[in-house]
């Protein structure tokens, strides 16, 4: 059972929710959507950001041409929920998912509810055009098929990662990393380099002659692992000593190069300035959370603490850019907090359509807010939450304009830092503050009564239980045996 915090028992009366999202108001005009999403980027491995060992002049450019969202977040730490949000534009606590899910292509409850409804499939109804290209990682089974919700085109792959190079159809089906990519409803491989190659097939969606605007959402696996790169990108980061860095920086390089060519590819189908670009990481980059058992070190979040399936700054707090050059700014910085689940708001927006209302949305629509005509704030707070198997406990984070309480692991009370004079959550100021702490507790209380109780077992463990299970059912095959039998005749036969 798991065992409740004590801030959160000794609030047992809680007041309302402060914060309200916008409403959806359709925009005058519907631009494409291009959502960009990087697969565990480092927030100090763009160049935007202060990267010095790497270069990324094309996300730089989408930076220049755009808006940076300065105080950017994702709704979860880790790839599956993370990308969940994205699509539902809800938080995946909303319906029960706080880990990533098995590749189980047999397994048909395991994967992103079929009763949210994904961003693509209402602007599909309101006559976009809808492609995903890359890594999906929301259930591998045929509910949860891509073409199932709301993608009239996929290219990629069903599991969380993929080797870079290759696929091999001799090798087992758990290994995911290893299997044929998908193409529609079909199987295939692929040539050359895994991220070259997802571009190659998003510039032909974003190159179809039909009149109907559409949105890609062209969901890269890199940087993510495998550390594996060409062999040029490579060479060129030789200087660096730790060979796992070299690796994935090659990585990023290739990222912001395919960057560059879907900008190209926008600007010769003549779309670069009616399209909206969003560019963001699924979460931050890795970092060791168990110290001595744990070596992935090659991300550089700077001067935000943790990284990778944190509740600190460096698992939530990602590079986030958007991009709209007929409509959008370009050249600013947008402090005020904003959160993956806006894309799905805003793209509602845009098109014109609404969510369901027993389904509502937890973003905003980000496009007055962008261009002056709202001068509040998006949100006035941002909510996390996170099983921890390992104690079988809640980790758990609420931001309210420049404070934040945080419990990470499941040991110990909570914290609260102020992140304009403390980024890197330094100083711990909760026994000074504690009625702040109270406060931003009672709301997360009232943001969790909408949740729903962890409901998915996740990816590793549920390998675990699928090999201990099997060995269980060959344990028993005895009562399965028939015995064998003798025949007896008469001896007048």
């Amino acid at each position: 059972m798991v065992r409740i915090d004590f801030i959160i028992i000794i609030l047992a009366i809680l007041t309302g929710n402060e914060c309200e999202s916008s409403s959806l108001n359709p925009a005058a005009s519907r631009p494409n959507i291009v959502l960009i999403l990087a697969d565990d980027l480092g927030y100090n491995d763009v160049s935007y950001n202060g990267a010095t060992e790497i270069k990324t002049p094309n996300i730089d450019r989408l930076a220049s041409e755009g808006v940076i969202f300065s105080n950017g977040y994702v709704a979860d730490p880790i790839c599956g929920p993370s990308r969940a949000g994205i699509l539902t534009g809800r938080y995946p606590a909303r319906f029960g998912m706080s880990s990533n899910f098995a590749y189980a292509s047999f397994d048909h409850k395991h994967g992103l509810p079929v009763t949210e409804t994904t961003f693509a499939t209402r602007v599909k109804n309101a006559g976009y055009r809808t492609g995903v290209v890359g890594k999906w990682h929301l259930g591998a089974a045929p509910p949860f098929h891509p073409l199932n919700r709301g993608f009239s085109f996929f290219f990629g792959f069903l599991g969380g990662a993929h080797d870079y190079f290759k696929v091999d159809v001799t090798q087992s089906s758990d290994n995911d990393g290893l299997v044929p990519l998908g193409e529609n409803k079909g199987a295939t491989g692929f040539t050359g380099y895994l991220t070259d190659a997802l571009t190659d097939r998003a510039i032909d969606f974003i190159g179809s002659p039909q009149a109907a605007p559409f949105f890609l959402y062209l969901s890269y696996n890199a940087p993510h692992g495998p550390l594996q790169a060409p062999e040029h990108l490579i060479k060129k980061y030789g200087d660096i000593v730790d060979e796992h860095r070299r690796l994935y920086l090659a990585m990023v390089d290739a990222l912001d190069q395919n960057v560059g060519r879907i900008l190209e590819a926008l600007e010769r189908s003549d779309h670069r300035d009616d399209t909206l670009v969003f560019f963001l990481s699924d979460n931050g980059g890795v970092y060791p959370r168990r110290s001595g058992k744990d070596n992935r070190t090659w991300a550089d979040n700077g001067q935000l603490r943790g990284g990778k399936s944190s509740l600190f700054e460096g698992g939530i707090r990602v590079p986030f850019l958007g991009s709209w050059p007929a409509r959008w700014p370009q050249g600013e910085t947008y402090e005020p907090m904003v959160i993956s689940l806006d894309v799905a708001a805003t793209a509602y927006a845009l098109a014109g359509v609404y969510a369901e209302p027993e389904y509502p949305l937890d973003g905003v629509n980000l496009d007055p807010f962008v261009r002056g005509q709202l001068t509040g704030r998006p949100h006035e707070a941002l909510f996390w939450r996170k099983w921890r198997r390992e104690t079988d406990q809640f980790a758990y984070a609420c931001r309210v304009g420049d404070t934040k309480l945080v419990k990470d692991t499941g040991g110990g009370r909570p914290m609260l830092f102020d992140l304009r004079s403390d980024p890197g959550e330094t100083q711990d100021r909760f026994s000074e503050e504690r009625d702040t702490a109270v406060r931003l507790a009672r709301l997360w209380n009232n943001w969790n009564q909408g949740n729903m109780r962890d409901r998915f077992v996740p990816g590793l463990l549920y390998r675990q239980k699928l090999r201990d299970f099997t060995v269980e059912m060959a344990k028993s095959r005895d009562a399965y045996t028939i015995a064998p039998f003798q025949i007896l005749l008469n001896s007048d036969d």
